[in-house]
Parts: C-alpha cells; structure tokens; sequence
C-alpha cells in the first residue's frame, strides 16, 4: 500500500498511543455481529454523529451495496466508474433497470436492506491499535523476506481496510485535528463487527484477519465465478446463472493478459506465504533471487490465493486496494483484500471459474 506515512506527513490524524478516559457504549444496532468482550469490537463511543461531508455524497450508497455484496472497491463517496457498476449489478440482480444511476426505485430496494446509517463513532480498540506497524516497509523482495510479517504500515492504514475506505476519507470523516490510537473516538463508515469464526477456518490466524477486514467468515457457497475482461468484475452465480455478488478486479496486462477460458478452483490458501520468482514477472530483472515472502495484508497477494487449474494463475488480495480497476497485474485477477477474503469464503475447490472477454 501506498499511504506511508500520511498521518504524519501531512499533519492530519495525528497518532497517540494515549487511552481516552471515558466509557465506551455498545455498538449500536445492526453494528456488530461480535460479542462485546471481543478485544478487536469498535464499540459506539458517545457523542453525536457529524454530518456527511457534501464531498462524500454517495458514501450511503456505496456502503449498503457493499454491505449487501456489491462492491464499488474503496469506500471513497465518488460516484466514479466502479460505483455505477456495482450499482448496475445490483439492479440485475433485483431485477430494476440497469441504468448504473442511483435512482428513486434503486435507493427504495437499498433502503429495504435496513442497513443502518452510512457513518458510526466508535472507540479504536486497545488490541486494534497495538498491532505491530512497519514504518518503514521495504520495496525490494529481499528485504520484505527478512520481516516476521507483511503487515500494515500504520495505523491509518489498517484502519482504511478494517473500514472498506482510503485514509483521504477517513479524514474528510473526522476534523483534521482529530487524533487516532488506542481508546481514541473516530467516525468510520458503518461496517459492523465479525464474531470469530470457527475453528475450521481459523487456521493461519484467517480469523483475526476476517476481523481485522471487517469480514463475516459465513459466506453464500456460489456455483460459479465469471471474471469479465471487458468490464473489470468478478461476478458470484449461483446454479441458475443468477448474481449473488459482485467485486472489481484488475485483470491482467498487455504483457501478461488474462488466460481467457474455463477453469476451476484448486484450492484456497489463507494468510500464505509468497513464492517471489522474478521469471514469473516481465518487469523485474531475472537477475533478482528468488524469495519466500511471509504473510500480511501488504503480500503481493494480500492476504489469500485462490489457486485456479491454470497453472501460476490465481484470485488474490492487493496491499493497494485503492489500485483495484485502475492499474494492471501480472496476469492474475486481484481484488481489494476485504472482497477477496469474501471471495475465498464462497469457493471450493472444484467450483467453476470462467475468464471472458
């Protein structure tokens, strides 16, 4: 990812490990899926509710159609390219007119989903804040292998993914002035809380990366993936060919396009480590060693591989989710690591996964 340093750079969000005195209240209703005594819960924190940010007008909308699985990438409040596509899947699969506008019967089917008010105060948790950062990330491989992990840079980065989100927005949400660490009060975008999942999905420490991205470990089992050159989507079916779920993508290069045809998932693997064979990269000299990259949300993979029947090829996470739709890959199909942890959650190995013009 690329927000180094913002909060210090530019002065905004300034980062505090101080705890706020004060009580926390429970997280308000329908906004968290998490048992209180969860050290990882953003419990509602007093106070009132600033106004939305005319700048972030569409940030109602982007949220309840992420929420209800149709992905626009970042929560940024922009009515861009990928936010009338989610909107257009949406449609189709509610059966309105395909007009990729948010117009009066698309806000009454998203008002019907009840998903609450588009922005929540909540109290960054102790255990939250006091993750391990890596201030100062490397670019090259050889030296990303030396680290225990592939973590966040800061804290402001780990709270725009926990919160689908950019920094930039995060801090139109907040006054400039406002402070982030442990025990501080912030507004965030209103994506509940995750209970821990069970212990079959757990491995590799998947459950407190589901927590950390705000993603909820039961997902709809789909039928088939269909990944779109033409329009940059990735689209969950089910049996009958219908939408389940809908997430941009970036999808391969002139260098390395995407291997159009029928495949099938291998398998699924979470938190993994990543085989850097510079060979397999057009862009980086043969000449570069070969490196085991440990896991983390900032792995050229992000934080899971779907392994496809194609071989080299896959459906993974990106530690520079704000990139998804807007930069090429190297052949593979790579999302924001929230959908694709969600992604991950509704295949299987064996389930079909179509690459189309």
């Amino acid at each position: 990812m690329k927000y180094i340093t913002l909060i210090f750079a530019l002065g905004i969000l300034a980062g505090c490990d101080r705890n706020d005195s004060g009580d926390a209240e429970s997280s308000a209703t329908g906004a968290s899926n998490a048992p209180a005594d969860n050290p990882s819960v953003f419990l509602a924190a007093k106070g009132d509710v600033p106004l939305l940010p005319e700048t972030l007008e569409m940030l109602p909308a982007q949220l309840a159609l992420d929420r209800l699985g149709y992905s626009s990438g970042v929560l940024d409040g922009n009515a861009h390219q990928q936010f009338e596509m989610a909107l257009k899947g949406f449609q189709k699969a509610n059966n309105l007119a395909e007009s990729g506008a948010l117009d009066a019967a698309t806000q009454a089917a998203l008002a019907k989903a009840n998903v609450g008010p588009p922005t929540r105060l909540v109290r960054i948790p102790v255990a939250f804040a006091g993750q391990t950062f890596f201030a100062d990330f490397p670019k090259d491989a050889a030296d990303q292998a030396k680290l225990p992990t592939l973590g966040y840079r800061n804290l402001m980065e780990a709270l725009a993914e926990r919160f689908h989100t950019t920094p930039e927005t995060l801090v139109a949400l907040n006054s400039p002035k406002t402070q982030i660490g442990a025990g501080k009060v912030i507004v965030v975008p209103n994506l509940p809380d995750q209970a821990a999942p069970s212990s079959e999905v757990a491995e590799r420490g998947w459950g407190e990366t589901l927590i950390s991205l705000g993603v909820a470990a039961d997902q709809p089992e789909v039928d088939s993936i269909l990944v779109d050159k033409s329009d940059g989507w990735l689209r969950a079916l089910d049996e009958e060919g219908k939408i389940i779920a809908q997430f941009p993508v970036t999808t391969g290069s002139s260098h390395d396009p995407l291997p159009i045809g029928k495949w099938t998932v291998k398998g699924v693997a979470r938190n993994p480590e990543f085989h850097y064979n510079p060979e397999l990269f057009w862009d980086v000299s043969d000449s570069k060693g070969k490196q085991l990259l440990p896991p983390g949300p900032n792995s050229p993979v992000g934080v899971v591989w779907i392994d496809l029947s194609k071989p080299h090829y896959g459906i993974h996470g990106t530690g520079e989710p704000a990139t998804i739709g807007r930069t090429e890959s190297h052949g593979c199909v790579r999302l924001t690591n929230w959908d694709a942890a969600r992604v991950a959650g509704m295949v299987r190995p064996g389930t079909k996964v179509v690459f189309q013009k």
